[in-house]
């Protein structure tokens, strides 16, 4: 064993990028929620972007490591801290054998991923070692993490076999018990560098106090926070949304407060799904709808018209009418989302949204190429 559990947080599973391809069969693609974080920590351990991940959920939890280790914490910031000196985020970590990793209070999001070299040794079900909890299905025999768990690494593949060595010659030795890498790659996550002073004149007055999150607008320079304080960043998101399927449903009144009204994410969202609650949304009149497929960020209206987003571990079909479908690239900062946040949605074409998202792809491949020359 490499990982023995001590604490097991709030809710840590183990999560890969899922089961694609399975929905037609009725099962949940699942997977991690914030898939960038879960990838950025992949590259930076020196695995493949699919290998398994830790994602812990607000309430981290204490590992004790039985052997010496890379690893890389990225998403949201839970104050992690290796024998209880705080360890910085979105770079390569060396953990020396008899450290513990802990984490303590959620400083901004609400998920962190924590990526082993080689990645979590557990049986692969239906081709992903994601952990579904409603089916029982992956991960660590289909449950969160317990205290007194045994984790294993798998071996790490050729760049996650010379970066451990790399690092060591890198950083000088010294009396802590871990050594961190002198660069990061933080500025790729929008909880790290997407955010909107606090006097926003769009939605400063409809939202007094709001400070939004927002990640760049097309045409607009991408422009990274530096030394952002943890207060300064935001409790209100700004989410960039299609039109749904039964958008021209809805009465004009409820479409208005869609677009230009916040809604607070509920205490009884899940991985499953983001409960909203705001000003009711209501259809023109009523209409009966056959079940159909949805997916990632889907937004459904139940009959109370409170909005519900449908997460990694939704069901595979709905009857509720969609309003509205998230754009991909914000659905890592939708994820980091904590009940009490608020959400204001903004309207996208799709041009943009695939604008935007292979934006983000090219600066994940540029990481990728970036360290696998750092490290050759």
């Amino acid at each position: 064993m490499s990982i023995k559990v001590i604490r097991p947080g709030l809710m840590t599973t183990i999560q890969d990028l899922g089961r694609p391809g399975l929905q037609r069969f009725g099962v949940t693609p699942g997977g991690a929620m914030d898939t960038l974080a879960m990838r950025m920590a992949n590259m930076l351990a020196g695995n493949n972007e699919r290998e398994a991940v830790l994602e812990a959920t607000m309430a981290g939890p204490q590992l004790a490591f039985e052997r010496d280790a890379l690893l890389a914490i990225a998403g949201g910031d839970l104050s992690p801290a290796i024998d209880g000196e705080p360890a910085p985020m979105n770079r390569p970590l060396y953990v020396r054998a008899g450290s513990t990793l802990a984490f303590g209070q959620p400083r901004r999001g609400c998920r962190a991923y924590v990526a082993v070299f080689g990645g979590f040794d557990v049986p692969e079900a239906m081709g992903s070692r994601s952990t579904y909890l409603r089916g029982g299905l992956g991960g660590y025999e289909g449950r969160a993490l317990q205290a007194g768990d045994e984790l294993a690494f798998r071996a790490p593949d050729d760049l996650g076999s010379r970066m451990p060595a790399h690092v060591k010659e890198e950083l000088s030795a010294s009396e802590q018990p871990f050594l961190a890498a002198g660069w990061s790659a933080g500025e790729l996550h929008p909880w790290e560098r997407l955010m909107r002073a606090a006097g926003d004149t769009r939605h400063g007055a409809a939202h007094p106090g709001a400070r939004p999150i927002a990640a760049d607008r097309p045409g607009q320079a991408t422009s990274a926070i530096a030394g952002a304080s943890t207060a300064s960043l935001a409790a209100t998101a700004i989410i960039r949304v299609l039109p749904g399927t039964h958008e021209a449903l809805f009465a004009e009144a409820s479409l208005n407060a869609f677009y230009r009204e916040a809604f607070a994410v509920a205490p009884q969202s899940d991985r499953m799904g983001y409960r909203l609650s705001g000003t009711p949304l209501r259809l023109r009149q009523p209409a009966e709808l056959l079940s159909e497929a949805v997916a990632f960020g889907t937004v459904q209206v139940p009959p109370d018209g409170q909005p519900i987003v449908l997460m990694a571990d939704r069901q595979t079909t709905g009857g509720y009418p969609r309003i509205a479908q998230i754009a991909s690239v914000d659905l890592p900062l939708l994820a980091q989302l904590k009940p009490g946040d608020r959400v204001v949605f903004e309207t996208i074409t799709a041009g943009d949204a695939e604008r935007l998202l292979l934006a983000r792809e090219r600066e994940l491949a540029q990481l990728r190429i970036g360290i696998r020359f750092k490290f050759r």
